[in-house]
């Protein structure tokens, strides 16, 4: 296949229509609940004042705003890949963007800005919060302002919009990997984000992986469920062609989003009964590093004690019963292999430590 054949199949892979649209138009769409900003990514892509009063003054400048990226679902509702903050902005300065709780947000009062220096407390309408507000014939400027619009059609296949997704945020963004991978979910399919976010809260596993509160709020905890679902029962050989472990918990997620309710259900007993054992077997310290010789837990949560361990429970309770006492036991023969001394990750990419982790983990539960 040359160039030109490669060009040609992979933009018939994605559907894509695109024309400006006023932002009065744009704030219908949202009242009317035709185009989703997702208020979950709204405390992820967060602007500061600042930013968000330089963008009300380009819009009153007449200054050509970026496109702004959407998705259009089964319903034909516009998902925004891209633009979150520049909607959540605009709409919060008009008085109409809702939050998580779906109660309105308090409307946005202009800081100070480069070029309008009245813009400083200053408000779409007459608000408590402001010293002055907009005109009538200001507002009505504001309304008439266009935004390009880049839509991606629902007869796109998910991969493309994981692929769009992927070049859009991926650049300069200070979202965190997993919740970058949070918002793509999201976008692919709500009902899954929803089932993995309540996945990743079981009491035993949040005890198990013992999580300082700054890799909480960063979800690592629902990175760390993803790795355990995705990996689980991933074939030895599949291991070789993981990479980047990053990419592959984010590519696995358009399989994901085919699951249904039956292997969901399935997926989460596995996961709930794993970490039960888990929790059982020692709690915190299951997932430490062991010191054989002084028989004392050392250090934070190891990820090769994860790999070996949880994901070896993992593996094997669907067709074999694990106790915790046989977990404990099995803790002390992994950090007394030297294939697993202290050390022997250091440097190591997560793909090649898992070829050795996961098969011998494996090795321990499965009889």
């Amino acid at each position: 296949m040359n160039l030109e054949e490669e060009i040609e199949k992979y933009r018939r892979q994605i559907a894509t229509d695109s024309y400006p649209m006023s932002i009065g138009e744009l704030s219908n769409l949202y009242r009317d609940g035709e185009i989703d900003i997702h208020p979950e990514f709204q405390r992820i892509f967060r602007w500061e004042p600042s930013q968000k009063s330089r963008l009300i003054e380009s819009v009153l400048l007449g200054i050509p705003l970026p496109s702004v990226f959407v998705a259009q679902n089964e319903k034909g509702i516009w998902d925004v890949v891209d633009g979150v903050q520049r909607m959540s902005t605009i709409f919060q300065f008009m008085g109409i963007l809702k939050g998580e709780d779906g109660k309105l947000v308090d409307p946005l009062v202009c800081s100070d800005t480069p070029f309008l220096k009245q813009l400083e407390g200053c408000s779409y309408e007459p608000s408590e919060n402001s010293t002055r507000n907009l005109t009538s014939t200001q507002r009505l400027d504001f309304k008439r302002a266009r935004i390009d619009m880049k839509i991606i059609k629902r007869e796109s296949d998910n991969q493309a919009k994981y692929d769009l997704f992927q070049r859009l945020n991926s650049f300069g963004s200070t979202a965190t990997p997993q919740e970058l991978r949070n918002c793509l979910l999201v976008s692919l399919s709500k009902e899954h984000y929803e089932w993995l976010g309540e996945t990743s809260k079981y009491a035993p596993f949040l005890k198990t992986i013992d999580l300082p509160e700054r890799l909480t709020k960063e979800k690592y905890h629902m990175e760390l469920a993803l790795r355990f679902i995705f990996l689980r029962n991933i074939d030895v050989a599949g291991l070789a062609s993981v990479g980047n472990i990053g990419d592959f918990l984010t590519s696995e997620l358009i399989k994901f989003v085919e699951w249904d309710d039956e292997r969901l259900n399935q997926e989460r007993g596995i996961f709930q009964k794993a970490f039960d054992i888990l929790a059982a077997a020692g709690g915190p310290d299951v997932l430490r590093r062991y010191n054989p010789s002084l028989d004392r837990t050392e250090g934070p949560f190891s990820l090769t004690a994860f790999e070996a361990l949880a994901l070896g429970v993992g593996f094997a309770i669907p067709n074999t019963d694990v106790s915790a006492e046989e977990v404990q036991a099995q803790r002390s023969v992994l950090w007394s292999n030297t294939r697993f001394a202290a050390g022997h990750a250091t440097g190591m990419r997560a793909d090649q430590r898992m070829k050795s982790t996961i098969p011998f983990g494996r090795s321990l539960f499965t009889r």
